[in-house]
């Protein structure tokens, strides 16, 4: 049997695999027969020596080659003795950490061949159901607007949503996890992450900021979660900005000191008239995206050349 597993996920598809191995260690308790293969360094012939052995005790053997698609010799190789290998009655787990080129031949074996499980990365509803069901599993309560705050500061890394659902459900217990929380304990990415390219929209720098926000798009980053954090960031000068000219106190904002001071900095740079009409804008290319009347990048791309 030939399981594949692959995606840009790898939080979700290291669970997948983890529960795999959990799951095939309480069958066969012994362990002799579970070995893992890193696919750099694979030889197929360490992979045929392995099944050739007799496993002790009738057992089924485990074999997991990781990230073997990087291995151009592996590949030719294994595909040439394909068809030997796919009937063996022991288990191969071929498991990709990142994309897998859809052209690839053996990703089209594999597609057509192995058990398949893809792990695409979550759009934002997904993205909340996660979030909600990894705190329920702590027993934990979490505020709507808290779950959008925690989103907007670390995106889709789920390795690190996962660690910041630990800490803010130590920290509150049995208490009802709320925006404060959040914006307490969590460290936002923003900082990394948008600032600059906003800096660069408020500067009415937009060849460098489509740059940036393509560099965004290359790092993993979707168009969604980019589209959310401008949304996001926007909102947030505005809302300064509204402050100053009523001449109240910022404090109402309700901010990140971080934040507040970006956003106060990136308000000189606009007229409120000129931050509702870029809110506007926002809203339209959100509503473009999410009814199919735009590509997610184009209307990005539209986004930002029309600021």
């Amino acid at each position: 049997m030939i399981i594949f597993l692959y995606g840009p996920d790898s939080y979700r598809s290291r669970q997948k695999l983890n529960e795999i191995i959990e799951h095939y260690k309480k069958t066969h308790q012994t362990g002799l027969n579970l070995k893992q293969f890193e696919g750099k360094d694979l030889d197929l012939q360490d992979l045929k020596n392995e099944l050739q052995i007799t496993p002790m005790f009738q057992e089924k053997k485990l074999l997991v080659l990781n990230n073997v698609f990087i291995n151009k010799n592996f590949k030719e190789e294994f595909l040439k003795n394909s068809s030997r290998l796919a009937k063996s009655e022991n288990i191969i787990i071929f498991y990709e950490d990142k994309e897998v080129p859809s052209a690839d031949s053996l990703f089209k074996f594999l597609k057509k061949e192995a058990k398949t499980q893809e792990f695409s990365t979550l759009a934002p509803q997904q993205l909340r159901n996660w979030l909600k069901k990894e705190f329920a599993q702590y027993r934990a309560e979490i505020d709507p607007r808290a779950v959008d705050r925690l989103i907007e500061f670390v995106g889709n890394d789920l390795w690190q949503l996962g660690n910041e659902v630990k800490k803010l459900a130590a920290f509150k217990k049995n208490k009802k996890i709320e925006v404060k929380d959040v914006e307490l304990l969590v460290k936002s990415k923003i900082e990394t992450d948008i600032f600059k390219t906003i800096d660069a929209i408020a500067l009415k720098r937009k060849k460098q900021a489509l740059n940036l926000l393509h560099q965004h798009l290359e790092k993993g980053d979707s168009p969604a979660y980019l589209l959310s954090m401008i949304n996001y960031q926007f909102r947030n000068i505005l809302a300064i900005k509204d402050l100053l000219e009523k001449g109240q106190p910022l404090s109402r904002a309700k901010l990140h000191p971080f934040v507040m001071k970006k956003s106060y900095q990136q308000a000189q740079q606009f007229s409120l008239g000129e931050l509702k009409k870029i809110y506007r804008k926002i809203f339209e290319a959100d509503y473009s995206i999410k009814t199919g009347k735009s590509e997610p990048q184009a209307a990005l791309d539209l986004l930002v050349a029309g600021i």
